[in-house]
């Protein structure tokens, strides 16, 4: 692929990762301008604040699938154009059906753009700009994780609620625009490859996940005790022993479990999830320390933050040619140790910690995320091309869920540590402190085990294989 068209599509990986992630987080910060606006309840707010992750994790296996089926770029060009179109719709909204409705529709389209972005990377770029690419991505997701609250402080404030949906637009016909350098495929797959869809298994796995979601989203926030909260998390082990047994007799099954037995896809997976279990923790209840404990602002919550994305970005292109020098085991298992430590460090802050006070451990999670980077490349390097897209999607489900299982954890500790101060005596913000140290500490330990886990299953150099047979046959696993 020549370097004309090389650009367009790394900056297109850059553009998708951001909007997509950016609704993560953007907002939040105006949701209560738009409880306001429409008059709002709280569960109907917890809905507009929830049903874009719900989705988006949900249909993320089906958009990995279809982008095999279908290729990548007609998958792309649907995703951003459903996103785009949503985005509108949930600007304009009256009242809260439609604005539920119109951010469930965000995460449909996310979840068809994300697996689709992975593999143009990891099959459609040169292997020497893979890691790269991979970079440029995870750069973009944290920038958009850091920058959300600021972005949606600041919006809120000037031109309204609306505008938080509006911005995505631009963006989104940006995107648009780049995916047209993603090149067609070489033999154009009709609509009756759809036929191919394995329906079934799509209801199931999707069920499986969103029920998982909201469990462990429910579940954080009110208690795993109560109402509906186990019996979510019991119908998602269900549908998900339902989608094991259907998958293993299915001749075109939406996921291959066979793909497991590849220890770089299982392994890499699982240090994902434990990474995404550590850093989305400190994303979400540090955002509550800083403004509920030091008194921060939105705005300046969002800019503490803003240094980690930077270190991220500028020590990403190095973290490829240290895996080249010595070893992708070695060079990303330390990243995961560097983010352990920063989690240590920032949950050792106290209350009376400045904002240069929180940048040593912050910049630790960005520098040693930064290491991270290369992980899912090596993770996807002996899948075969025809199935590129299914493995992207479950890498693309497991980091997605793994955020919303870190915020269910963090928090989980954090309510009982806080709880048992509170009843021992403890003021109010020593009592939350307590629980938000505990819980990153826990956090930090789940990292560290994605250290060993990567360790040990990148430990060897991916077996050779035939030219075009997978999407990794030039990195090196050393």
């Amino acid at each position: 692929m020549d370097r004309v068209r090389t650009l367009p599509i790394m900056l297109g990986i850059a553009v998708t990762g951001f909007i997509t992630t950016l609704d993560n987080t953007v907002v939040n910060v105006a949701l209560p301008s738009v409880q306001r606006a429409l008059g709002l309840d709280l569960p109907d707010l917890e809905w507009v604040g929830t049903s874009y992750v719900l989705s988006f994790g949900a249909l993320l296996l089906a958009g990995g699938r279809l982008a095999d089926l279908l290729s990548c770029r007609p998958v792309l060009i649907a995703g951003l154009t459903v996103f785009t179109a949503a985005s509108v719709a949930g600007g304009l909204a009256a009242n809260s059906p439609t604005l539920i409705a119109a951010r469930t529709v965000q995460g449909a389209g996310a979840a068809l753009v994300i697996p689709a972005t992975l593999a143009v990377i990891t099959g459609q770029l040169p292997a020497a700009r893979r890691s790269l690419a991979v970079g440029l991505w995870t750069g973009a997701l944290a920038v958009a994780l850091a920058l959300g609250p600021v972005l949606g402080g600041f919006i809120t404030e000037r031109w309204g609620w609306r505008w938080v949906f509006f911005l995505n637009v631009p963006f989104g016909v940006l995107g648009l625009l780049l995916a047209g350098a993603v090149p067609a495929a070489v033999r154009r797959p009709g609509l009756s490859a759809l036929r191919r869809l394995d329906v079934p298994g799509v209801v199931l796995s999707s069920a499986a996940l969103w029920l998982l979601a909201y469990g462990l989203l429910e579940g954080g926030a009110h208690g795993f005790t109560r109402w509906p909260v186990p019996q979510c998390l019991f119908a998602a082990a269900l549908a998900g022993r339902l989608f094991v047994a259907l998958e293993i007799r299915r001749a075109a099954p939406l996921l291959e479990l066979g793909l497991f037995r590849d220890r770089l896809l299982s392994g890499g997976t699982a240090a994902q999830v434990l990474w995404g279990i550590g850093v989305n923790g400190v994303f979400f209840f540090t955002t509550l320390y800083l403004q509920q404990v030091l008194g921060f602002s939105a705005t300046k919550a969002g800019l503490a933050f803003l240094p980690l994305a930077l270190a991220l970005l500028a020590l990403t292109p190095f973290a490829e040619r240290l895996c080249a020098a010595w070893g992708a085991h070695r060079v990303i298992a330390a990243g995961l140790v560097l983010v352990a430590w920063g989690l240590v460090q920032v949950s050792a802050t106290g209350l009376r910690t400045s904002y240069l006070g929180l940048q040593p451990g912050l910049l630790l999670i960005g520098a040693g995320s930064a290491l991270t980077t290369p992980l899912t490349v090596r993770s996807l390097a002996s899948v075969p091309a025809s199935r590129n897209g299914m493995a992207s999607g479950v890498v693309s489900a497991a980091r997605e869920i793994s955020g919303v299982f870190g915020i269910a954890l963090v928090g989980v500790v954090l309510t009982h540590t806080r709880s048992a101060e509170l009843a021992a005596g403890s003021d109010p913000l020593t009592a939350f402190l307590d629980g938000y140290a505990a819980g990153l500490r826990l956090a930090a330990g789940c990292v560290l085990c994605g250290a060993l886990v990567t360790f040990l299953a990148l430990r060897h150099r991916a077996p050779a294989v035939p030219e075009g047979r997978t999407v990794g046959d030039s990195l090196s696993l050393k």
